[in-house]
């Protein structure tokens, strides 16, 4: 059975070892890791989803399942999760960037946005500062009030 739980410090390697399994960027989630939720399965990290707060909006980054396990619902899953730690940590709107998942996250509620139109607190993100390219798909989810 596997399970979501909040990430502990010790599974940063899992994670690193998983993200680059899948060609995502490890910049900046050492930091990240904080408000990061891991699926587990049999002990071993299986999938992943961090959060990177900045006041009231927030960065969806690492979202992440491995291979064998893709298309199962564990990535709904991981990311309901991360909303959820998201929304408790006081975040009211989640954004995200991503190449490879354009056409999955609409499906969960997130809506195209224009990278200019990122909120000015998401600037020192790693993610917006070269971890991703330029042709990246932006994303916006409200998921609260603040």
């Amino acid at each position: 059975m596997t399970s979501i739980e909040r990430a502990r410090p010790d599974d940063l390697a899992a994670v690193e070892t998983l993200l680059a399994a899948s060609a995502l960027p490890l910049a900046g989630l050492e930091p990240a890791m904080a408000t990061a939720v891991v699926a587990r399965d049999g002990g071993a990290v299986v999938g992943c989803a961090a959060v990177e707060p900045y006041g009231s909006v927030g960065l969806l980054r690492s979202v992440c399942v491995a291979p064998d396990l893709r298309g199962v619902g564990l990535g709904r899953r991981l990311v309901a999760a991360a909303e959820v730690l998201a929304g408790e940590g006081g975040i009211a709107t989640l954004y995200l960037l991503t190449e490879t998942a354009a056409e999955w996250f609409p499906r969960l509620g997130y809506g195209a946005t224009e990278r200019a139109a990122l909120p000015a607190e998401l600037a020192a993100s790693p993610e917006l500062t070269g971890a991703c390219p330029d042709t990246a798909a932006a994303f916006r989810k409200p998921i609260g009030t603040s």
